[in-house]
């Protein structure tokens, strides 16, 4: 695709999702270490649970509970999807997202998911949200390899024939930013999600934003 009517600096965007435009990384947290307990592990510390958002699942739940056997993955993953949907409906997204995402779409960006949920997770929560038609395109875990693998940044790349110096990657884990920096991707940090924003900067994000607000404000006058 021609780069033509294209604002700025960047054609393509992507978001990821959980704790980035949608506000679920305590819930997140509290339901993996639920279903560890479910399945007779130690429950993880909240910041070893927050730490594994955005990962594949599996690889997440390896890190989350090491004293889980790998034979019980399968259970410990469905415990996990039990207890998140049952709190699903309790998530919002962050103020001022979907304001922001119309401004940028209104540009002429193409806006685009890189997230570590599955296909089927992600399809649930666009299509009770009515977001048809807000994003572009998306990649997820299940159907390319979890971050920080930078592989489904290169595949939106190649669906929208944008290059790397054209694509901005946006995340709130160290996870997200290593995927943009393997891809040679900017990046920007929400400092508001899952991972402490200290160890952000030796990945080299352009900018480190604490609040939707102060991302909208970046974007439009750098993206």
């Amino acid at each position: 695709m021609a780069n033509l009517n294209r604002p700025r600096q960047f054609d393509l965007i992507a978001f990821d999702w959980d704790g980035t435009l949608f506000d679920s990384t305590g819930i997140i947290a509290r339901c993996l270490q639920q279903a560890v307990l479910d399945v007779g592990g130690a429950k993880p510390s909240r910041e070893a649970a927050a730490y594994v958002i955005g990962m594949a699942l599996i690889p997440a739940l390896a890190h989350a509970a090491p004293d889980v056997p790998p034979e019980k993955y399968p259970e410990l993953s469905t415990r996990y999807r039990h207890h998140y949907m049952a709190r699903q409906n309790e998530i919002s997204f962050f103020d001022g997202v979907l304001p922001m995402l119309a401004e940028l779409k209104e540009r002429h960006h193409w806006l685009a998911v890189a997230t570590g949920k599955s296909r089927r997770g992600l399809n649930d929560v666009l299509l009770s949200r009515q977001l048809e038609g807000v994003f572009d395109g998306s990649r997820t875990a299940d159907e390319t390899a979890g971050k920080p693998d930078p592989r489904m940044l290169h595949e939106l790349m190649r669906e929208f024939g944008t290059e790397p110096e054209r694509t901005l990657m946006i995340g709130d884990t160290t996870h997200d930013l290593q995927m943009a920096l393997s891809a040679g991707c900017a990046s920007v940090g929400v400092s508001y999600g899952a991972h402490e924003p200290h160890d952000f900067h030796a990945l080299g994000p352009r900018v480190v934003v604490h609040s939707v607000a102060e991302l909208r404000q970046w974007l439009l006058e750098n993206a």
